[in-house]
Protein backbone atom coordinates (compact mmCIF):
# COMPACT_ATOMS: atom_id res chain seq x y z
CA UNK A 1 0.00 0.00 0.00
CA UNK A 2 1.02 3.59 -0.94
CA UNK A 3 0.76 4.77 2.39
CA UNK A 4 2.76 2.37 4.33
CA UNK A 5 5.07 3.40 1.82
CA UNK A 6 4.59 6.86 2.52
CA UNK A 7 5.08 6.12 6.34
CA UNK A 8 8.51 3.87 6.10
CA UNK A 9 10.06 6.87 4.15
CA UNK A 10 9.24 9.49 6.73
CA UNK A 11 10.35 6.82 9.68
CA UNK A 12 13.92 6.11 7.41
CA UNK A 13 14.38 9.65 7.13
CA UNK A 14 13.56 10.15 10.49
CA UNK A 15 16.33 7.54 11.03
CA UNK A 16 18.94 8.83 9.32
CA UNK A 17 18.29 12.42 10.88
CA UNK A 18 19.24 10.72 14.19
CA UNK A 19 22.27 9.09 13.24
CA UNK A 20 23.43 11.87 11.27
CA UNK A 21 24.45 14.00 14.76
CA UNK A 22 23.29 12.57 17.49
CA UNK A 23 24.47 14.49 20.26
CA UNK A 24 22.80 17.79 19.35
CA UNK A 25 19.75 15.84 18.08
CA UNK A 26 19.59 14.08 21.52
CA UNK A 27 18.99 17.83 22.71
CA UNK A 28 16.48 18.41 20.02
CA UNK A 29 14.66 15.20 21.35
CA UNK A 30 14.79 15.90 25.11
CA UNK A 31 13.41 19.31 24.30
CA UNK A 32 10.91 17.82 22.55
CA UNK A 33 7.00 18.75 23.35
CA UNK A 34 4.56 16.37 24.75
CA UNK A 35 0.92 16.61 23.74
CA UNK A 36 -2.12 15.01 25.59
CA UNK A 37 -5.62 15.68 24.70
CA UNK A 38 -8.57 14.19 26.32
CA UNK A 39 -12.50 14.85 25.44
CA UNK A 40 -15.20 13.35 27.12
CA UNK A 41 -18.46 14.01 25.26
CA UNK A 42 -22.07 12.57 25.15
CA UNK A 43 -24.05 13.28 21.91
CA UNK A 44 -27.76 12.74 22.00
CA UNK A 45 -29.81 12.28 18.92
CA UNK A 46 -32.95 12.15 17.95
CA UNK A 47 -33.95 11.20 14.10
CA UNK A 48 -37.71 10.82 12.63
CA UNK A 49 -37.88 6.60 11.65
CA UNK A 50 -35.11 5.49 14.29
CA UNK A 51 -33.93 4.52 17.99
CA UNK A 52 -32.24 7.40 19.67
CA UNK A 53 -28.66 7.07 19.94
CA UNK A 54 -26.91 7.93 23.40
CA UNK A 55 -23.33 8.29 22.47
CA UNK A 56 -20.43 8.79 25.93
CA UNK A 57 -17.16 8.72 24.34
CA UNK A 58 -13.82 9.44 25.22
CA UNK A 59 -10.99 10.84 22.66
CA UNK A 60 -7.48 10.82 24.18
CA UNK A 61 -4.61 11.63 21.97
CA UNK A 62 -0.78 11.43 23.04
CA UNK A 63 2.01 12.67 21.33
CA UNK A 64 5.60 14.35 21.03
CA UNK A 65 7.16 16.57 18.97
CA UNK A 66 10.86 17.07 18.92
CA UNK A 67 12.48 20.62 18.75
CA UNK A 68 13.99 21.68 15.39
CA UNK A 69 17.38 20.12 14.95
CA UNK A 70 19.48 21.36 11.50
CA UNK A 71 15.95 22.24 9.75
CA UNK A 72 14.22 18.66 10.90
CA UNK A 73 11.64 18.20 13.10
CA UNK A 74 9.80 14.61 13.85
CA UNK A 75 6.64 14.04 15.42
CA UNK A 76 4.41 10.60 16.45
CA UNK A 77 0.87 10.92 18.18
CA UNK A 78 -1.30 8.10 19.05
CA UNK A 79 -5.19 8.10 19.82
CA UNK A 80 -7.78 6.06 21.02
CA UNK A 81 -11.80 6.63 21.30
CA UNK A 82 -13.51 4.54 23.68
CA UNK A 83 -17.74 4.31 24.09
CA UNK A 84 -19.01 3.64 27.14
CA UNK A 85 -21.60 2.07 25.67
CA UNK A 86 -21.43 1.12 21.89
CA UNK A 87 -24.58 -0.42 21.21
CA UNK A 88 -25.99 3.05 22.56
CA UNK A 89 -25.69 4.18 19.25
CA UNK A 90 -24.83 3.42 15.40
CA UNK A 91 -21.29 3.76 15.05
CA UNK A 92 -21.53 4.57 11.02
CA UNK A 93 -22.45 0.85 10.63
CA UNK A 94 -19.83 -0.78 12.45
CA UNK A 95 -21.88 -2.23 14.79
CA UNK A 96 -24.99 -4.68 13.79
CA UNK A 97 -26.57 -4.03 17.19
CA UNK A 98 -27.35 -0.57 16.99
CA UNK A 99 -28.41 -0.68 12.91
CA UNK A 100 -31.79 1.16 13.96
CA UNK A 101 -30.14 3.86 15.95
CA UNK A 102 -29.25 7.14 14.55
CA UNK A 103 -25.74 7.55 13.69
CA UNK A 104 -22.79 8.55 16.02
CA UNK A 105 -19.78 8.77 13.82
CA UNK A 106 -17.59 8.14 16.82
CA UNK A 107 -16.67 4.77 16.37
CA UNK A 108 -14.39 2.93 18.71
CA UNK A 109 -10.64 2.91 17.35
CA UNK A 110 -7.30 3.01 18.41
CA UNK A 111 -4.46 3.93 15.68
CA UNK A 112 -1.42 6.33 15.13
CA UNK A 113 -2.71 9.76 14.10
CA UNK A 114 0.12 11.69 13.30
CA UNK A 115 3.39 10.33 12.07
CA UNK A 116 5.81 12.66 10.31
CA UNK A 117 9.14 14.37 9.11
CA UNK A 118 10.13 18.20 8.18
CA UNK A 119 12.12 19.94 7.22
CA UNK A 120 12.86 23.80 6.91
CA UNK A 121 14.79 25.97 5.27
CA UNK A 122 14.55 29.34 5.79
CA UNK A 123 10.84 30.15 4.77
CA UNK A 124 9.99 26.64 3.12
CA UNK A 125 9.03 23.97 5.58
CA UNK A 126 8.79 20.15 3.49
CA UNK A 127 6.47 17.63 5.56
CA UNK A 128 5.85 14.01 4.77
CA UNK A 129 4.16 11.02 6.63
CA UNK A 130 0.62 11.45 8.47
CA UNK A 131 -0.40 14.82 9.19
CA UNK A 132 -3.21 17.01 9.78
CA UNK A 133 -3.63 19.35 6.82
CA UNK A 134 -6.08 22.30 7.27
CA UNK A 135 -6.64 24.95 3.96
CA UNK A 136 -8.47 28.45 4.65
CA UNK A 137 -11.90 27.74 6.82
CA UNK A 138 -11.80 24.05 5.83
CA UNK A 139 -14.32 24.62 3.36
CA UNK A 140 -12.29 22.05 1.28
CA UNK A 141 -9.59 20.98 3.31
CA UNK A 142 -10.06 19.80 7.17
CA UNK A 143 -9.16 18.03 9.61
CA UNK A 144 -12.95 17.25 10.93
CA UNK A 145 -11.94 18.67 14.18
CA UNK A 146 -15.36 18.09 15.59
CA UNK A 147 -15.68 14.09 15.60
CA UNK A 148 -13.84 12.62 17.73
CA UNK A 149 -10.89 10.26 15.47
CA UNK A 150 -9.42 13.13 13.56
CA UNK A 151 -9.42 13.03 9.84
CA UNK A 152 -5.89 13.28 8.51
CA UNK A 153 -3.79 13.07 5.53
CA UNK A 154 -0.73 10.50 4.22
CA UNK A 155 0.80 13.47 2.39
CA UNK A 156 4.05 15.34 1.30
CA UNK A 157 3.14 18.95 1.81
CA UNK A 158 5.34 22.20 0.61
CA UNK A 159 4.37 24.93 2.47
CA UNK A 160 6.86 28.54 1.46
CA UNK A 161 6.45 31.89 2.79
CA UNK A 162 9.09 33.69 1.15
CA UNK A 163 7.15 36.08 -0.91
CA UNK A 164 6.24 38.82 1.46
CA UNK A 165 2.42 38.26 2.82
CA UNK A 166 2.07 35.58 0.88
CA UNK A 167 1.61 31.72 1.46
CA UNK A 168 2.17 29.17 -1.16
CA UNK A 169 1.04 25.21 -0.38
CA UNK A 170 1.25 22.20 -2.31
CA UNK A 171 0.18 18.89 -1.17
CA UNK A 172 0.18 15.40 -2.68
CA UNK A 173 -2.40 13.34 -1.07
CA UNK A 174 -1.61 9.13 -0.79
CA UNK A 175 -4.39 8.30 1.27
CA UNK A 176 -7.16 9.84 3.30
CA UNK A 177 -7.87 8.34 7.01
CA UNK A 178 -11.37 9.70 7.23
CA UNK A 179 -12.93 10.05 10.46
CA UNK A 180 -14.73 6.11 10.02
CA UNK A 181 -11.77 4.38 11.36
CA UNK A 182 -9.87 2.10 9.54
CA UNK A 183 -12.64 -0.62 10.06
CA UNK A 184 -14.96 0.79 7.82
CA UNK A 185 -15.18 0.25 4.27
CA UNK A 186 -14.99 4.10 3.58
CA UNK A 187 -12.63 4.76 6.27
CA UNK A 188 -9.30 4.91 4.39
CA UNK A 189 -9.51 6.23 1.22
CA UNK A 190 -6.34 5.89 -1.91
CA UNK A 191 -5.73 8.61 -3.37
CA UNK A 192 -3.81 10.04 -6.17
CA UNK A 193 -4.39 13.79 -5.38
CA UNK A 194 -2.96 17.20 -5.70
CA UNK A 195 -3.85 20.09 -3.87
CA UNK A 196 -2.86 23.80 -4.96
CA UNK A 197 -3.13 26.84 -2.54
CA UNK A 198 -2.18 30.39 -2.77
CA UNK A 199 -3.17 32.96 -0.28
CA UNK A 200 -2.09 37.02 -0.21
CA UNK A 201 -2.72 39.29 2.46
CA UNK A 202 -3.23 43.11 1.74
CA UNK A 203 -3.21 44.84 4.70
CA UNK A 204 -6.44 47.22 3.69
CA UNK A 205 -8.71 44.55 1.59
CA UNK A 206 -7.60 41.33 3.36
CA UNK A 207 -6.75 37.94 2.60
CA UNK A 208 -7.27 36.93 -1.72
CA UNK A 209 -6.99 33.17 -1.93
CA UNK A 210 -6.85 31.16 -5.20
CA UNK A 211 -6.86 27.34 -5.01
CA UNK A 212 -7.21 24.08 -7.26
CA UNK A 213 -7.94 20.99 -5.54
CA UNK A 214 -7.34 18.14 -8.20
CA UNK A 215 -8.83 14.68 -6.11
CA UNK A 216 -8.77 11.54 -7.15
CA UNK A 217 -9.92 8.40 -4.61
CA UNK A 218 -9.57 4.81 -6.21
CA UNK A 219 -11.85 3.56 -4.10
CA UNK A 220 -14.40 6.56 -3.52
CA UNK A 221 -14.56 7.22 -7.40
CA UNK A 222 -17.99 9.84 -7.24
CA UNK A 223 -15.78 11.94 -4.76
CA UNK A 224 -13.41 12.35 -7.72
CA UNK A 225 -13.51 16.19 -8.66
CA UNK A 226 -11.42 19.11 -9.81
CA UNK A 227 -12.19 22.71 -7.83
CA UNK A 228 -10.84 25.49 -9.42
CA UNK A 229 -11.62 28.87 -6.70
CA UNK A 230 -11.16 32.32 -5.32
CA UNK A 231 -11.85 33.73 -2.24
CA UNK A 232 -11.79 36.72 -0.42
CA UNK A 233 -12.22 37.64 3.36
CA UNK A 234 -11.38 40.53 5.22
CA UNK A 235 -12.97 43.58 7.86
CA UNK A 236 -12.74 47.43 7.96
CA UNK A 237 -12.64 49.70 10.71
CA UNK A 238 -16.10 51.28 11.34
CA UNK A 239 -14.68 52.93 14.75
CA UNK A 240 -12.75 51.79 17.69
CA UNK A 241 -15.31 49.41 18.85
CA UNK A 242 -16.97 48.27 15.65
CA UNK A 243 -15.60 46.52 12.09
CA UNK A 244 -17.59 45.36 9.40
CA UNK A 245 -16.19 41.73 8.16
CA UNK A 246 -17.32 40.12 4.54
CA UNK A 247 -16.19 37.08 2.97
CA UNK A 248 -16.77 36.17 -1.00
CA UNK A 249 -15.89 32.73 -2.89
CA UNK A 250 -16.60 31.78 -6.31
CA UNK A 251 -15.19 28.04 -6.88
CA UNK A 252 -16.05 25.86 -10.36
CA UNK A 253 -16.35 22.13 -9.88
CA UNK A 254 -16.36 19.11 -12.33
CA UNK A 255 -15.52 15.14 -12.81
CA UNK A 256 -11.73 14.20 -12.44
CA UNK A 257 -9.89 11.49 -12.16
CA UNK A 258 -11.47 7.93 -12.07
CA UNK A 259 -15.31 9.78 -11.51
CA UNK A 260 -17.50 8.16 -14.03
CA UNK A 261 -19.94 11.46 -13.41
CA UNK A 262 -20.06 13.82 -16.11
CA UNK A 263 -21.06 17.48 -14.32
CA UNK A 264 -19.90 20.82 -14.24
CA UNK A 265 -21.13 22.63 -10.76
CA UNK A 266 -20.46 25.81 -9.24
CA UNK A 267 -19.94 26.88 -6.02
CA UNK A 268 -20.65 30.29 -4.46
CA UNK A 269 -20.36 32.24 -0.70
CA UNK A 270 -20.93 35.58 -0.03
CA UNK A 271 -20.68 37.27 3.95
CA UNK A 272 -21.60 40.34 5.49
CA UNK A 273 -21.37 41.54 9.37
CA UNK A 274 -20.65 43.13 12.02
CA UNK A 275 -18.14 42.40 14.77
CA UNK A 276 -17.31 44.21 17.84
CA UNK A 277 -16.41 43.29 21.59
CA UNK A 278 -19.76 42.13 22.97
CA UNK A 279 -19.98 40.23 19.95
CA UNK A 280 -21.14 39.98 16.47
CA UNK A 281 -23.42 39.12 13.85
CA UNK A 282 -22.92 37.58 10.34
CA UNK A 283 -25.29 37.60 7.19
CA UNK A 284 -24.47 34.54 4.10
CA UNK A 285 -25.73 32.86 1.48
CA UNK A 286 -23.81 29.71 0.53
CA UNK A 287 -24.98 27.90 -3.04
CA UNK A 288 -23.50 24.78 -3.83
CA UNK A 289 -24.83 23.86 -7.34
CA UNK A 290 -25.71 21.32 -9.39
CA UNK A 291 -25.42 19.81 -12.81
CA UNK A 292 -26.41 16.54 -14.27
CA UNK A 293 -28.18 15.61 -10.89
CA UNK A 294 -24.65 15.60 -9.16
CA UNK A 295 -24.33 17.87 -6.44
CA UNK A 296 -21.51 20.48 -5.59
CA UNK A 297 -18.99 18.13 -3.65
CA UNK A 298 -16.71 19.12 -0.49
CA UNK A 299 -15.17 15.37 0.52
CA UNK A 300 -12.01 16.50 2.11
CA UNK A 301 -13.97 19.66 4.12
CA UNK A 302 -14.60 20.12 8.02
CA UNK A 303 -18.42 19.11 7.15
CA UNK A 304 -19.69 20.07 10.86
CA UNK A 305 -18.95 23.32 10.53
CA UNK A 306 -21.10 24.13 7.53
CA UNK A 307 -24.73 24.12 6.25
CA UNK A 308 -26.23 23.35 9.89
CA UNK A 309 -24.75 20.92 12.98
CA UNK A 310 -27.17 18.66 13.00
CA UNK A 311 -25.62 17.43 9.49
CA UNK A 312 -27.89 16.59 7.03
CA UNK A 313 -25.70 17.97 4.09
CA UNK A 314 -22.99 16.19 4.57
CA UNK A 315 -23.10 15.08 1.03
CA UNK A 316 -24.69 17.85 -0.83
CA UNK A 317 -28.19 16.72 -2.35
CA UNK A 318 -28.67 15.63 -6.00
CA UNK A 319 -30.96 19.17 -6.51
CA UNK A 320 -27.62 21.52 -5.33
CA UNK A 321 -28.11 23.43 -1.72
CA UNK A 322 -28.69 26.76 -0.85
CA UNK A 323 -28.40 27.83 2.91
CA UNK A 324 -29.57 31.24 3.70
CA UNK A 325 -28.09 32.13 7.32
CA UNK A 326 -27.38 34.24 10.12
CA UNK A 327 -24.93 33.76 12.58
CA UNK A 328 -24.27 35.67 16.32
CA UNK A 329 -21.47 35.87 18.62
CA UNK A 330 -22.14 37.34 22.43
CA UNK A 331 -19.46 37.53 25.14
CA UNK A 332 -21.89 36.49 28.25
CA UNK A 333 -21.34 37.13 32.32
CA UNK A 334 -18.77 34.23 33.52
CA UNK A 335 -15.97 34.43 30.48
CA UNK A 336 -18.89 32.45 28.33
CA UNK A 337 -19.15 32.35 24.94
CA UNK A 338 -22.24 32.28 23.22
CA UNK A 339 -22.65 31.04 19.48
CA UNK A 340 -25.89 30.76 17.24
CA UNK A 341 -26.91 29.86 13.93
CA UNK A 342 -30.13 29.91 12.17
CA UNK A 343 -30.47 28.68 8.87
CA UNK A 344 -33.17 28.49 5.59
CA UNK A 345 -32.40 25.23 3.09
CA UNK A 346 -33.31 25.02 -0.38
CA UNK A 347 -32.51 23.16 -3.41
CA UNK A 348 -30.01 25.53 -5.81
CA UNK A 349 -32.33 23.63 -8.44
CA UNK A 350 -36.43 23.99 -8.78
CA UNK A 351 -36.11 26.29 -5.10
CA UNK A 352 -37.82 23.18 -3.52
CA UNK A 353 -37.85 24.21 0.34
CA UNK A 354 -35.73 21.50 2.86
CA UNK A 355 -35.75 22.74 5.88
CA UNK A 356 -35.01 25.24 8.99
CA UNK A 357 -32.36 24.86 11.54
CA UNK A 358 -31.37 26.56 14.64
CA UNK A 359 -28.06 25.87 15.98
CA UNK A 360 -27.01 26.80 19.99
CA UNK A 361 -23.32 26.34 21.28
CA UNK A 362 -22.30 27.51 24.97
CA UNK A 363 -18.48 27.13 25.94
CA UNK A 364 -16.10 28.25 28.33
CA UNK A 365 -12.52 28.09 29.51
CA UNK A 366 -11.47 26.89 32.79
CA UNK A 367 -7.96 27.78 33.05
CA UNK A 368 -5.62 27.14 30.54
CA UNK A 369 -6.01 23.95 29.39
CA UNK A 370 -10.11 22.61 30.16
CA UNK A 371 -13.02 23.94 28.10
CA UNK A 372 -16.59 22.91 28.46
CA UNK A 373 -19.18 23.07 26.05
CA UNK A 374 -22.55 22.47 25.55
CA UNK A 375 -24.34 22.62 22.31
CA UNK A 376 -27.60 21.99 20.51
CA UNK A 377 -28.70 21.37 16.89
CA UNK A 378 -32.53 20.91 15.61
CA UNK A 379 -33.24 20.55 12.04
CA UNK A 380 -37.46 20.68 11.19
CA UNK A 381 -38.07 19.21 7.82
CA UNK A 382 -40.02 20.87 4.97
CA UNK A 383 -39.48 18.22 2.58
CA UNK A 384 -40.52 14.26 3.23
CA UNK A 385 -36.76 13.47 1.94
CA UNK A 386 -35.72 14.36 4.93
CA UNK A 387 -36.08 13.39 8.60
CA UNK A 388 -36.54 15.76 11.45
CA UNK A 389 -33.30 16.17 13.45
CA UNK A 390 -32.07 17.18 17.22
CA UNK A 391 -28.91 16.60 18.36
CA UNK A 392 -27.15 17.93 22.28
CA UNK A 393 -23.82 17.92 23.14
CA UNK A 394 -22.26 18.24 27.02
CA UNK A 395 -18.47 17.96 26.38
CA UNK A 396 -15.48 18.47 28.56
CA UNK A 397 -12.00 18.88 26.78
CA UNK A 398 -8.53 19.01 28.53
CA UNK A 399 -5.75 20.03 25.80
CA UNK A 400 -1.83 19.84 27.25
Amino acid sequence: MKSAAVLTLASLLATAAIGAEPASLADAVAQSKVSLNARLRYEGVQQTGLLDANALTLRTRLGFTTAKFAGWQFSAEGENVAAFDGDAFNQSGLNPAAARRAVVADPETTELNQLWLAYSHDKTTATLGRQKLILDNARFVGDVGWRQNQQTFDAFVVQDKSLKNTTLTYAYLDQINRVFSRRHAQGRWDSESHVVNAAYTDATLGTVTGYAYLLDFANSAANSCATYGVSLVGAQKLSDALKFTYRAELATQANYGSSTLNYSALYNCVEAGLAGKPGSVTLGHELLGSDNNVGFKTPLATLHAFNGWADLFLATPAAGLRDVYVKGTAALPQAVVLTAFHHWFEAAKGGADFGTETDVMLSRKFGKYITATAKFADFRRDSLAFPDVRKVWLQVEFVY
